[in-house]
């Protein structure tokens, strides 16, 4: 299918290419704030899962083209402006809180003792709105272009890890900081919920 005068799989392609130049340009910013956090004594919590991260969300941006192209997913205009939207506000959420937590937003779980969590942006409504950010990226993504099983697996796959993450992120916080009485009673990943 044709979209603007453009197959539609080339137009998906440079957009899934898009928001990987996007997360790399978030790797550098990590990589400075991770430099600097650990220079003002930071700990870092539950490194070994950062690989299968970086392998989950590598593998995540091949199969998003690969199977639209292998697999011949149809475009459907129904589906692809309401995940085009969803893409959308989730890129603007992760800002939201890379902005948020400036210089101490990373890749990795690095807390520093005894520095008060920050509760502003849009921490103010849920712990975890990073994660947020990425769960409906990874159901969103694929579905532009009808990339449902990769929209499936990865999210499972994703889920499994923020389980682990999540877990890791909140102990160590509760463990070097006030963390737990700052964010009782604010719901993780989604507004409203637990």
């Amino acid at each position: 299918m044709t979209l603007f005068g453009a197959d539609t799989r080339v137009l998906y392609t440079a957009l899934v290419a898009l928001v990987a130049v996007a997360r790399l340009v978030e790797l550098r910013i990590a990589k400075r704030n991770v430099r600097n956090l650990l220079a003002q004594g930071a700990v870092e919590a539950a490194p070994g899962h950062y690989p299968v991260m970086v392998a989950l969300h590598t593998a995540f941006l091949l199969a998003c083209p690969l199977e639209v192209w292998l697999l011949g997913r149809p475009f459907r205009l129904a589906l692809a402006v309401p995940m085009l939207i969803l893409l959308v506000l989730a890129a603007a959420l992760r800002y939201w809180a890379i902005a948020t937590l400036d210089g101490r937003w990373t890749t990795r779980i690095l807390c520093l003792p005894g520095v008060p969590p920050v509760l502003g942006g849009p921490y103010r409504f849920v712990r975890h709105p990073n994660y947020l950010a990425v769960v409906t990226e990874f159901a969103s993504l694929p579905l532009v272009h009808g990339a449902w099983l990769t929209a499936l697996v990865f999210s499972a796959a994703n889920a499994w890890l923020l389980r682990v993450r999540i877990r890791a992120e909140e102990e160590a916080l509760a463990r070097l900081s006030d963390y737990e009485p700052a964010f009782a009673g604010r719901p993780r990943l989604v507004p409203g919920g637990r």
